[in-house]
C-alpha cells in the first residue's frame, strides 16, 4: 500500500522507466505521485490539528504547473485559502508537511522557496490579490518574476475557483496598466545563446555542466516564455504551453509553425534526460550522445525559439 512517503518513493522508482516513453505518461506519473503525497500530508496534519478550517486550493507552479516536468523535478507549489488571515498557520503547517513529503518521494525543495511552506505562497485569496497588485505596481525584476511564476499555475487538489478568482484579478490589473506587458517581456527577454557564429552547438564553460548543453535555458525557455507573455496579453488561463499554443492560434496564426517543434522537444527532452541521476543535471546533455539528426533538430529549435521571441517582441511593442 502507498501509505507512506517512502512507499511512494519506491513506487516512483519502479514506475519511472515505463513512463519515459511519452510526455503524457510522465506527466501523469508526476501528478499521481504529488497528489498521493499531498493526501498523506493532509492526513498527517489532520491528526495533529483537525481538518482544514476553510476551503483551499493546493496548486502547482513552474514546470509542474505547466505539466511539462522532465524525469526529475523540484518543488513549486502554493496554497490559497478563503477566510481570515489567522488561518494561515494551519495551511503553512500543511505546506511544510507537503514539502517534507515530496522531498522524501524524490522532489528537491525549491532553492527559491517557491513552496506552500513559505508565507509568500500560502495566503488567503484576499491577501494574495493584494500581493499581486503590489508585485505589479513595484515593476521590478524580482516582483515581476514572482508574478510570472504564479501565472504558470493549476490546482491539483481543492477548489479551482479560488485560483481562477486570483488570476481574474491579475488580468484586471494588467488591463488597467497595459505598459506592464512590455515590462513583463523585458523581464524574460534574455536568452542564453545555444549556437556560435559558425553554427556550432555551444556548451557550458564552468560548473557541473561544463562541456554540456543546457537544453532548458537554450532551447526550452524561449518557447515557454514567449507563449506565457502572449497568454497574459490575451487573457488565456491554462498554464500548459501546448494549451496556450492552441488557445492563441486564432490571435497569432504564425504560432502553428512553432507548436510542432515544441511538442517534439518535450518528447526528446525526456529521452535525453532519462539517465540523469538528480534534478541538477537533468537538463544538461553531452553533445557526444547526440546523433547527426538530433544535433540538427536542436539547432532548428534554437533558431525557431529565437524567431518566436522576436515575433513576440513585435506583438508586444504594438506591431501585431
Amino acid at each position: 500500500m502507498l501509505d507512506t512517503y517512502e512507499a511512494l518513493r519506491e513506487y516512483r522508482d519502479m514506475r519511472l522507466q515505463s513512463a519515459l516513453y511519452g510526455h503524457k505518461e510522465l506527466h501523469a506519473l508526476h501528478d499521481r505521485l504529488i497528489t498521493r503525497t499531498f493526501r498523506l500530508a493532509r492526513r498527517q496534519v489532520a491528526k495533529e490539528q483537525g481538518d482544514p478550517p476553510a476551503p483551499f486550493a493546493f496548486y502547482l507552479m513552474g514546470s509542474a504547473g505547466r505539466g511539462e516536468q522532465s524525469v526529475w523535478s523540484d518543488q513549486d507549489h502554493g496554497i490559497l485559502f478563503s477566510g481570515e488571515d489567522h488561518l494561515q498557520g494551519y495551511f503553512l503547517r500543511l505546506g511544510e508537511e507537503v514539502s517534507r513529503g515530496l522531498e522524501v518521494v524524490g522532489y528537491d525543495r525549491c532553492e527559491g522557496e517557491v513552496m506552500a511552506s513559505n508565507p509568500l505562497w500560502c495566503q488567503s485569496t484576499v491577501r494574495f490579490k493584494e500581493q499581486i497588485r503590489s508585485w505589479l505596481e513595484a515593476e521590478d525584476w524580482q516582483t515581476l518574476r514572482h508574478f510570472t511564476i504564479f501565472f504558470d499555475s493549476r490546482v491539483l487538489h481543492g477548489d479551482p475557483v479560488l485560483l481562477e478568482e486570483v488570476k481574474a484579478h491579475a488580468f484586471s490589473q494588467l488591463h488597467k496598466a497595459p505598459h506592464l506587458y512590455k515590462r513583463l517581456y523585458e523581464n524574460m527577454e534574455f536568452m542564453k545563446k545555444g549556437t556560435g557564429v559558425f553554427g556550432q552547438l555551444l556548451t557550458e564553460q564552468t560548473g557541473e555542466g561544463k562541456g554540456k548543453i543546457n537544453v532548458k535555458e537554450t532551447v526550452y525557455f524561449p518557447y515557454v516564455n514567449a507563449l506565457r507573455i502572449l497568454a497574459l496579453c490575451e487573457g488565456i488561463y491554462p498554464p500548459s504551453t501546448l494549451e496556450r499554443f492552441r488557445a492563441l492560434l486564432s490571435y497569432y496564426p504564425s504560432l502553428s509553425e512553432y507548436e510542432d517543434d515544441f511538442r517534439k522537444l518535450l518528447e526528446y527532452r525526456i529521452q535525453w534526460g532519462r539517465d540523469a541521476d538528480h534534478y541538477e543535471n537533468v537538463h544538461l546533455i553531452s553533445p557526444s550522445i547526440l546523433d547527426k539528426e538530433e544535433k540538427r533538430l536542436l539547432k532548428r529549435w534554437m533558431k525557431h525559439g529565437k524567431q518566436l521571441v522576436s515575433e513576440t517582441r513585435h506583438h508586444i511593442r504594438g506591431g501585431g
